[in-house]
């Protein structure tokens, strides 16, 4: 139930809508009133909130997990890289939130009541894991904060200057907020959400990108005196593109972060400059910032260039460039299960395995322009972990008080210099960058799933022909050799129609320890043509010191291209002497059925593709992988 007082300082009427509110700032004149019970303190004035781009503001609504819920009140803070706002949530079932907003990300969480020991700040290191609450945690952010202002109803006295001392952690899923501001410290348990999920109404209007409005911040640059603008408060760090210093913007007097740079000091030139506007995933985006870094491995420089967009709704993206090879990136609100201070060679995200490809131990910035959400400075130093599974880059980025991961999708060029229309055209990419798309992938998938299909047809075929269209009997007929008989004999006569065919005559013998010799002649009746065949079947076998044996009493000889008539077939049969026992075979004559080879040279036919794009891709993942941390040692090659 709502409670209605009075300010006592204006008699402005002051509204606490939660139970739990003990403070308020008057929206009439930022008075800051305390609570108690029906009566309201005045103990001052409220400092004044820094304007910044969010699109929230009190009174905005909204609905999470199907429970509607109204923002009442807003702590802002101000930490070493710029400025966050806590929103301080009621729901329609009389529970409390906070929904923190900090350069674009927005995570709800409740509090929660903490029934063991909790770490002391200062025991904290990034990438550290401990279990709280039966879960597995990885802190991920130590922060020394400050309040700059509040509104609304909070639960708690806040003022300009109020320290805060927080941790950041991390889950798979969940995220989690440990408050040393109190003793015990405070939990707040929740999970990084999409603002467009929460279904808000009430918004701040024309917030979709960030304008040059008249809340901008214009000055002129405190090294060369070029005139500098930083067009909200979220921008914290501005870079002179005259002279390469780099600004605090969120100082009264505009001090250097880094200074200007020198003569022999290398610069860059963006290739999207400053301020190109476009559409990426069919969202608008503008180009506000651009620094180059640089990892030294092995006496070797890599340098690399990132873009900072703006977006709608206070959001921001980053584009990345390597050797003309473009990335879209952003900032993961939930991190990989497991991965902690450790890097380890495979990582899990969202259903899917990245291969550590990468580590840069000092990546430095070296150059900055333009507009910046945290106070970047050159110089500056992160450790960057790169996994891969094309086309998406997972990147690990840590410093000693921040953690961070972030989700880089492969673009060709083409698409930036659509989206953005550069001056000049973008050059091609070089070499094989660590997630680009092998483009052999969908090429070898397509070929092998036809082979699958091709395969299987083919050998069908082979078998229905092998066993259905083909060897059926012309002839079957025994005979008797003896030895030293000079008779030619000869067979039954039997028919060829249709096409010429191909004829196989199989002889099965029963020699045995011995041999026959056949001179066979194959007639046409009626045209008298012939085509002889001498055949020699000869099989030993025995015992010495194992059974052993040689040759075969089976024979087979084929016919090509036999045209159709009557035949029929004379034998002339030759015994070894030393053998006079007579010889017995069964001749067999049939139109012979397809053969094997021509199903062998279709199977290599179509093995070959497959077996071709295969290489092809491999050959293509042999070049991404030399650039990687596991490429082959050249001095074990030489080996």
């Amino acid at each position: 139930m709502a409670l209605n007082a009075t300010c006592p300082s204006c008699g402005a009427p002051v509204v606490f809508r939660s139970a739990s509110s003990v403070f308020a700032v008057c929206e009439y004149c930022s008075s800051t009133l305390v609570r108690h019970d029906l009566a309201l303190e005045d103990i001052g004035k409220m400092a004044a909130l820094v304007e910044d781009r969010s699109p929230l503001q009190l009174g905005s609504e909204g609905r999470y997990k199907g429970v509607h819920f109204a923002l009442i009140g807003r702590i802002q803070l101000k930490y070493s890289q710029g400025y966050w706002n806590e929103w301080h949530l009621l729901f329609d079932d009389a529970r409390t939130g906070w929904l923190s907003e900090a350069g674009g990300e927005y995570v709800l969480t409740f509090a929660q009541p903490v029934m063991e020991p909790i770490p002391a700040y200062d025991d904290l290191q990034i990438g550290q894991r401990f279990v709280l609450g039966s879960q597995v945690w990885t802190v991920s952010n130590l922060e020394r904060a400050e309040c700059v202002a509040g509104e609304g109803e909070l639960p708690f006295k806040v003022g300009a200057g109020y320290p805060l001392l927080a941790a950041d952690l991390r889950s798979a899923k969940q995220f989690a907020t440990l408050d040393y501001s109190e003793t015990p410290p405070l939990l707040f348990l929740g999970e990084a959400v999409d603002i467009r999920k929460l279904q808000l109404s009430g918004l701040r209007a024309d917030m979709a990108l960030p304008e040059k409005t008249v809340s901008a911040q214009v000055f002129r640059c405190p090294s060369c005196a070029a005139p500098l603008q930083a067009r909200s408060a979220d921008i914290v760090a501005v870079a002179c593109a005259s002279c390469g210093a780099v600004v605090d913007a969120s100082d009264a007097n505009h001090r250097l972060l880094s200074q200007a740079l020198r003569h022999n000091d290398e610069t860059w030139e963006p290739r999207l400059p400053l301020g190109s506007t476009g559409q990426l995933d069919g969202k608008p985006f503008e180009v506000i910032g651009f620094l180059v870094k640089r990892s030294t491995v092995d006496g070797s420089a890599y340098d690399w260039r990132e873009y900072l967009l703006a977006g709608e709704l206070g959001t921001y993206r980053w584009l990345t460039e390597y050797d003309n090879h473009w990335n879209v990136v952003e900032v993961l609100s939930q991190p990989p299960a497991g991965a902690g201070a450790q890097e380890i060679a495979e990582v899990r995200w969202s259903g899917e395995s990245f291969r550590h490809f990468a580590s840069a131990p000092n990546a430095e910035v070296v150059y900055v322009a333009g507009e910046f959400t945290w106070r970047v400075q050159r110089g500056e130093r992160n450790r960057v972990v790169d996994y891969v599974a094309p086309p998406l880059l997972l990147s690990r980025e840590s410093n000693a008080s921040e953690l961070s991961w972030s989700l880089g999708r492969y673009v060709e060029p083409a698409l930036i210099a659509t989206a953005f229309r550069p001056p000049r055209t973008l050059p091609d990419p070089l070499g094989v960058y660590a997630n680009q798309p092998n483009p052999w992938q969908e090429t070898h998938r397509r070929v092998c799933r036809l082979f699958w299909k091709l395969a299987p047809l083919a050998v069908v075929l082979q078998l229905w022909f092998w066993l259905f269209a083909g060897g059926q009997p012309l002839l079957q007929e025994d005979f008797e050799f003896v030895p030293q008989s000079v008779e030619s004999r000869q067979t039954r006569e039997f028919t060829v129609s249709g096409k010429p065919r191909k004829l196989s005559v199989h002889n099965r013998t029963s020699v045995d320890n011995g041999w026959l010799g056949l001179d066979m002649l194959l007639v046409n009746k009626l045209t008298g043509e012939a085509w002889p065949a001498a055949r020699e079947i000869a099989y030993y076998h025995g015992y010495d010191d194992g059974y052993w044996w040689e040759g075969n009493n089976n024979d087979e000889v084929v016919f090509l291209n036999v045209p159709p008539g009557t035949y029929y077939l004379t034998l002339d049969a030759e015994l070894p002497m030393e053998r006079p026992a007579p010889v017995r075979t069964q001749l067999e004559v049939s139109a012979a059925g397809v053969g094997w080879s021509n199903f062998i040279m279709v199977l290599i036919f179509l093995a070959f593709f497959p077996v071709f794009t295969r290489i092809r891709h491999a050959a293509f993942e042999v070049r991404r992988w030399a650039e990687s941390d596991h490429a082959p040692d050249s001095s074990e090659d030489d080996d």
